[in-house]
């Protein structure tokens, strides 16, 4: 079995997954390849504490990132940083030559996208992916067969979004992603905005305009001081799309990403309306997608199926349970193994974010940015 020796550069929530990911990597089945964690990096050394005590693997532990990129043992790394620091680390890491898996949004924002895709450019030896899980839930992959065989026939609509209710208390503090120096100024769409775009960008669905309505608020938040911080990102944001499909026809798409949704833990949803069939899923019923095959002159039906472990790289997991969000965490780091030791994609939704899709989610915030300022449609 190969083995990538991974560094990880930000050890907070999402590092700390990813090293779970590996602690776990036993539970996929006839994957030929495996990360081992080797080095860990955070500006605060209170973070690598996690990775002291569950990582036997990890030979660096240090709080500056390009002493790790200095680091001959690794192969590969995993950046998970505020959204200011992308383009600065994300560029020296591939200009170190290590593949790179980095969060979203790629960037602070297209700027700082374009300085990294530059930097891609330059290096076409390196992989480099962006993260996102939302495709690799069992209910998902069933719409993606649904959409390779043909089975909507022609699109009539599509919806896509992430429901977060984190925000909703406005008692909650301060934190770096209501500030417009770290998170940017898109807010809550460089923050959540890759998981609702995952899918429509990868069965080729680009908007082709987009008419956006974005919302703040709540508008100042405890500081953690004993004062009051003022809110300056967007808070919800609901992206009304005309998008085109590789025949150029075109349809309806939004695209909704909202951290103050009552109602909602951390929901992703997907609907897909066709002229021949119609498929709907949210993560609030993780394991159920609902089905529509349209026969002309015959009654229309939603079919319900519950969907078991059924995932893009089989794991020792008997089918007939159910998945959950941390084997959507494992399925896309499988996927990034997986096309890393392979050069190319088990299948093309058993793979993560690309470059290019990164690049396409900027041209659309930016254009949502110029829409809700002149509340007016902007063409991508």
């Amino acid at each position: 079995m190969k083995t990538v020796k991974f560094g990880i550069i930000g050890c907070g929530l999402m590092g700390r997954e990813f090293g779970s990911a590996a602690l776990r990597w036993c539970h996929l089945a006839d994957l030929d390849v495996r990360p081992e964690i080797v080095a860990v990096c955070d500006a605060n050394p209170a973070m690598t504490a996690w990775f002291k005590t569950h990582c036997p693997t990890v030979r660096q532990v240090t709080s500056d990132y390009r002493e790790l990129l200095k680091n001959p043992e690794v192969e590969a790394v995993y950046i998970a940083v505020p959204h200011n620091l992308h383009a600065e680390i994300y560029c020296a890491a591939i200009e170190a030559g290590k593949h790179l898996m980095g969060e979203k949004p790629f960037g602070i924002d297209q700027a700082a996208n374009t300085a990294i895709q530059a930097a891609i450019a330059r290096h076409p030896g390196v992989m480099v992916r962006c993260s996102s899980e939302s495709i690799f839930f069992p209910a998902v992959q069933r719409i993606a067969q649904m959409f390779e065989s043909g089975a909507f026939g022609r699109i009539i609509q599509v919806e896509s979004g992430f429901l977060h209710c984190s925000d909703l208390d406005p008692n909650k503090p301060i934190n770096w992603k209501r500030m417009l120096k770290l998170n940017g100024e898109y807010g809550c769409m460089g923050d959540l905005g890759m998981h609702a775009c995952h899918f429509p960008f990868r069965a080729g669905w680009r908007p082709t305009s987009v008419r956006a309505v974005l919302s703040k608020i709540v508008k100042e938040r405890p500081d953690g001081k004993g004062g009051m911080a003022p809110c300056e990102t967007w808070d919800n944001a609901t992206l009304l799309c005309t998008a085109a499909d590789a025949g150029d026809n075109e349809f309806p798409m939004t695209i909704k990403t909202f951290r103050i949704a009552p109602g909602h833990k951390n929901s992703w949803y997907l609907e897909v309306y066709g002229t021949l069939g119609s498929a709907r899923w949210s993560s609030k019923q993780v394991n159920t997608v609902e089905f529509m095959h349209y026969t002309p002159g015959a009654e229309q039906a939603w079919q319900v199926l519950d969907m078991g472990h059924e995932m893009a790289f089989k794991s020792l997991t008997g089918v007939n349970f159910e998945a959950g969000f941390s084997d959507s965490i494992l399925q896309m780091w499988a996927a990034f193994l997986y096309e890393l030791a392979h050069g190319e994609p088990k299948r093309r939704f058993a793979a993560c974010v690309t470059p290019e899709e990164a690049a396409l989610s900027h041209a659309l915030f930016t254009a949502a940015l110029e829409s809700q300022k002149h509340a007016s449609t902007v063409a991508l």
